[in-house]
């Protein structure tokens, strides 16, 4: 009986101990700390129930009673639903995911129903009550409250932009526009609207994104409204990315002077009139290096643990690299230490590593999110091999 006794206390004992440990686990609030990312949220518009996403940066706190700035992003035409969380995937959020420490934000991420546009009346309504919900109960600052939108979500903040234009500190428009492709009647006023909306905006100031073949929103959309923006004396600036289609947004959101950009903005502060309209180039120009030059990067280069990253071979004046599974890429040169993928992604470079004597040593691959040493293998080494 004493023997039973003593184990049941045991047990007891280890429970008690336990159970403070559990809680924590289990709770996410541990001294007024909130779960953080991206959550479920659902705003209730009249006897309708919308689902919808906000996301909270790492080091958001709820009793450290700091004011943070506020993002609304409006999502393009393909993620519509009513699951609540189709939003997350392009545009803003998908660069949140690569860069979370650039977007020390509140991201309010309605979403528009299968059957409704952004431009409707009650999506506008829906799309502000959600914000409005968000901005208490996560301490948003109505002095730094931006908005943003892609495609579809551009046609709504163009929107929000005109009929709420003392409520945003910044605007940022991806492949947006005033002139609906689900109403193409609007083309008619091409003359007067976009004067009206500027005229109704005040004094907020956008940044636009646009691909220069865009088949879907024509660029000419924000070419018109940069004018009338310049024209208005509203600080407007116009990115034109040079050979993109729709999707100008990947790139746009990519910028790391975007969110620089908002954060140095506040609403009601005094703007100066000012215009930037840039054509931006997919990839750098390209230029001729020396065949001496060109020979002299060319070998068999591993990563860190061995296996073969890529062997780069010449062809007359023009320098390609193949990859640990034979696939054979062109490149070109930025400098005569950076090259680049001249038909691939805009972003990743090769840096050319040389000794003091100016021999190459080892290539260094360097993208947005990260980087990886090639150290180049000697001739005597070169085995080429394909990897484990």
């Amino acid at each position: 009986m004493h023997r039973w006794m003593a184990w049941t206390a045991a047990v007891v004992a280890c429970a008690c101990a336990l159970a403070p440990v559990c809680a924590r686990a289990g709770s996410g609030r541990l001294g007024g700390r909130q779960d953080t990312g991206f959550l479920n949220r659902t705003v209730k518009v009249g006897r309708v129930a919308y689902r919808f996403q906000v996301y909270l940066p790492e080091d958001w706190r709820r009793n450290d009673h700091k004011l943070w700035p506020v993002i609304l992003f409006l999502h393009g035409r393909g993620e519509r639903g009513t699951e609540g969380m189709w939003q997350t995937q392009i545009g803003l959020p998908e660069a949140v995911r690569d860069h979370p420490e650039r977007w020390p934000f509140v991201i309010v991420m309605p979403q528009c129903p299968p059957q409704n546009f952004w431009t409707d009346p009650e999506m506008l309504a829906m799309a502000m009550a959600a914000l409005k919900q968000e901005t208490k109960e996560f301490h948003g600052d109505p002095a730094r409250t931006y908005l943003t939108g892609l495609s579809l979500g551009g046609y709504g903040a163009w929107e929000l932009a005109r009929d709420y234009p003392r409520r945003w500190a910044a605007v940022a428009i991806a492949a947006g526009g005033i002139f609906w492709s689900y109403a193409p009647e609007r083309w008619r006023k091409a003359a007067t609207l976009p004067a009206d909306y500027a005229q109704a905006m005040g004094r907020t100031p956008l940044w636009l994104f646009h691909g220069g073949d865009d088949d879907v929103v024509p660029e000419r959309e924000s070419e018109l409204m940069y004018a009338a923006l310049r024209e208005t004396g509203i600080p407007v600036r116009l990115w034109v990315y040079q050979g993109l289609k729709h999707d100008c947004w990947t790139r746009a959101y990519n910028e790391p002077e975007l969110p620089r950009w908002l954060l140095a903005h506040r609403a009601g502060q005094i703007e100066p009139a000012t215009a930037e309209r840039l054509v931006i180039p997919v990839h750098p120009p390209a230029i001729r290096l020396p065949v001496a030059v060109l020979e002299s990067m060319v070998g068999e280069y591993r990563n860190n643990r061995g296996h073969l990253a890529a062997i780069l071979f010449r062809q007359g004046e023009q320098l390609f690299t193949k990859n640990a599974y034979g696939q054979t890429t062109e490149l070109a040169a930025e400098s005569a230490g950076v090259l680049f993928y001249p038909h691939g992604a805009s972003g990743p470079r090769i840096l050319v590593e040389r000794d003091a004597r100016g021999r190459v040593t080892a290539l260094l691959l360097r993208d947005d999110r990260h980087e990886e040493r090639w150290e180049r293998m000697r001739p005597d080494l070169r085995t080429h091999s394909q990897p484990e």
